[in-house]
């Protein structure tokens, strides 16, 4: 299960559209949901080139980064620049439920999709009670 997000997200947002600039790395936007035994978390990082994407996980922490480039081309004139450029960067606190040795990623048309497992030593488990010589009942797990 995903403990928790970046806290400071929505400010960077509105710190973003007072100012046109940031503050920090540009915050990428994620979607995060639970199918079964399986979580999936999207990450919106269009116009990125795949080979930028850096993903790693450390004492549960996983953390995504990627650059996005301006390409310029010598004798042009820049007359509208939004879109933001450089470093994107994202950490999200994964819970002990969650299997990482079996993360797997997946980038398309923008999208940088993580599949997750739950562990199985978090999936509910049926307990087979048994009987002993004397008759009395033990559980075993």
């Amino acid at each position: 299960m995903l403990l928790r997000t970046d806290p400071f997200r929505d400010l960077d947002r509105v710190f973003e559209q007072l100012t046109g600039t940031s503050a920090r790395p540009a915050v990428m936007h994620v979607d995060a949901e639970r199918d079964g035994d399986t979580f999936y978390v999207y990450f919106d990082l269009p116009g990125v080139d795949p080979g930028s994407i850096d993903v790693t996980v450390e004492r549960n922490v996983l953390q995504v980064r990627a650059q996005r480039q301006r390409r310029t081309k010598d004798g042009t004139e820049s007359v509208i620049s939004e879109r933001p450029m450089g470093v994107f960067s994202r950490q999200l606190f994964l819970g002990d439920t969650l299997n990482t040795e079996k993360l797997e990623a997946v980038y398309d048309n923008g999208v940088l999709t993580l599949t997750i497992p739950v562990s199985d030593r978090a999936k509910p488990r049926r307990i087979e009670i048994g009987s002993g010589n004397s008759g009395r009942q033990q559980i075993k797990g």
